[in-house]
């Protein structure tokens, strides 16, 4: 993974994926993203849970979508819709409980809305 300013690129298997960070909808998420990226953390990390029709998870250095890097990010919901292409912040039950791992949404996902931190 690289990042140019605000753009993200990710190297996948099926390609690159290219994300434009959004600071001006959640600038701590988008801050944290951009120093995992510059640390190595995504390197190698695989897209573990991929729901078709719905969206591609990864950020979990298990592999499993139990892990993160360490660091909880405070929750910046704001109200950009989850539609195709979204880049968004998973987490668990704790709205305050993102940390390295986020989703890219296939289709709308109107559901999510105002749920999940979208920064991209």
């Amino acid at each position: 993974m690289a990042d140019n300013e605000n753009t993200l690129i990710l190297e996948t298997t099926q390609g690159p994926v290219t994300i434009e960070m959004r600071p001006d909808l959640a600038p701590g998420h988008v801050a944290r993203i951009k120093e995992l990226v510059r640390e190595g953390f995504y390197d190698g990390i695989v897209f573990h849970r991929v729901i078709e029709g719905f969206m591609a998870q990864t950020g979990c250095p298990q592999g499993t979508g139990t892990g993160g890097s360490g660091k909880k990010l405070k929750a910046e919901f704001n109200k950009e819709p989850h539609v195709r292409g979204t880049a968004s912040m998973a987490r668990a039950a704790n709205p305050d409980s993102g940390d390295s791992q986020f989703f890219i949404c296939f289709d709308d996902a109107a559901f999510l809305n105002g749920q999940y931190t979208v920064w991209g």
